[in-house]
This record gives structure tokens, sequence and C-alpha cells, in this order.
């Protein structure tokens, strides 16, 4: 992981604190705090959730709470809940009047929050096109230093940081349904539900109790099966 932790380093010279957009079960939190840690007297987590205290994010924060001790989780809503607020989705409670939020602005929102400028995430070239053009037109291909951000993980493809966490004998990432590697905990995906389902139940009840009309989706899938 050079170029990793020589981006790390280059953004370690000019700040001794961090933050870190960590979704707690992600291979690519759990790798990049890892390489970050050493290098910060302070690392700031930010878990943005869909709901609100569930119990198989909890393990993940817990463990990584234990493990290093420079750093600190905040948990905020997830941009995407203000979008579900505004329309109801699922069967949350609407308010049209809500106001939407961005990445971005959540992310000077904790900056003013924590007074740390230097803002971390796990994106990597290989996850889609898009990534791959904005991460290549910046400096070593993961720092922007005009809106003081970096990208660590850049020039990593997935087998790189699955590598990495079993080198280092770190967490396992969560996966759902078998070959399903967690991508966060996205309310309509029938895989992470089967999942709460089958190992946390009470985290599935918390989920229908927010956004109720998801349990469509198991109840259809269940009566499909049954034909």
């Amino acid at each position: 992981m050079i170029h990793a932790t020589s981006a790390i380093k280059k953004v370690a010279s000019l700040t001794d604190r961090a933050i870190l957009f960590h979704s707690a079960s992600g291979k690519d939190s759990i790798a990049l705090l890892d390489l970050m840690h050493p290098h910060f007297k302070e690392i700031v987590c930010v878990f943005m959730y869909t709901v609100k205290d569930m119990e198989h994010i909890g393990r993940y924060i817990s463990w990584t709470t234990n493990r290093y001790d420079n750093i600190r989780f905040i948990q905020i809503p997830h941009y995407s809940v203000f979008s579900y607020i505004k329309v109801g989705f699922m069967g949350c409670n609407m308010n049209p009047k809500q106001r939407k939020y961005t990445l971005e602005q959540l992310t000077d929102e904790v900056r003013s929050r924590t007074g740390i400028e230097w803002a971390f995430f796990g994106f990597k070239q290989s996850d889609s096109l898009n990534r791959r053009l904005m991460l290549r037109g910046y400096e070593d291909e993961a720092i922007n230093p005009k809106t003081k951000k970096c990208y660590p993980l850049s020039k990593y493809k997935n087998s790189d940081i699955l590598r990495y966490i079993e080198d280092h004998d770190l967490i396992r990432p969560e996966k759902y349904g078998g070959e399903h590697q967690s991508a966060g905990c996205d309310i309509s995906d029938l895989h992470y539900l089967l999942y709460l389902r089958e190992n946390f139940p009470n985290d599935l009840k918390r989920l229908f109790a927010v956004y109720p009309l998801a349990e469509r989706i198991l109840f259809e899938y269940d009566n499909k099966k049954e034909e």
C-alpha cells in the first residue's frame, strides 16, 4: 500500500487531525483507517446511518474504537435519508419541506463541528467510471488540495483491499447473501434484508419501524418462493 501511505503522509505533514468518512462494516473503511491511524494525533470517523443504532453496525464500531486509541466516532444521517424523508420513501415519515443535503455539504457540517479541515474517503478508481475520471484529476490521483480531501485508496482494487485486511488480521467486512459484499445499509436491497432476518432480527424490526414498506420486499420474496 505504498501509494496510499504516501498520500496519507503528505496530508499528515500539514495537519495532525483528520476526518474519515467510515462505513463501519465496509472493507475500504476498515483498511483505510488502519493505514491512517499511525500518522495522526486524532481521527474523527463519521458514520452516516440510514437507520440509527443498528446492532450489526455497532459491533464494528466497538471493534474499531477498542483497537485504535486515537479515533472517535460521530454519527450523522446519510445524505440519502434527507431525500427519503422529502418523498416518504419506503413509508418513512414524509416532510416535503425537508432540505436535501449532499456529501459535500455534510462534509462541511462535520468540519464546522470538529474544527478539522482535511477529510478522507475510501473512494477507488475501480469503483466506477465517474470515480475514475474524478480521481485521475487530482494530485497523485489521490489528493485535492483545493477542497482538502484525500482518497488514498484511489489506485487499488477490491482484491488489494481484502488482501490487506487479511494480512493485517483486521475485522472482516460484512457480506450479505454470501457472495454479496456489503455496500452499506441499503434498505431496498433484498440481500441486506435477508441478512438481517437471518442474523439480526432486532435490526430488521428497527428498519421496518422507520421504513415500513420495506417489509413488502421480503413478503414478495417469500411468496415467490412458495409459488
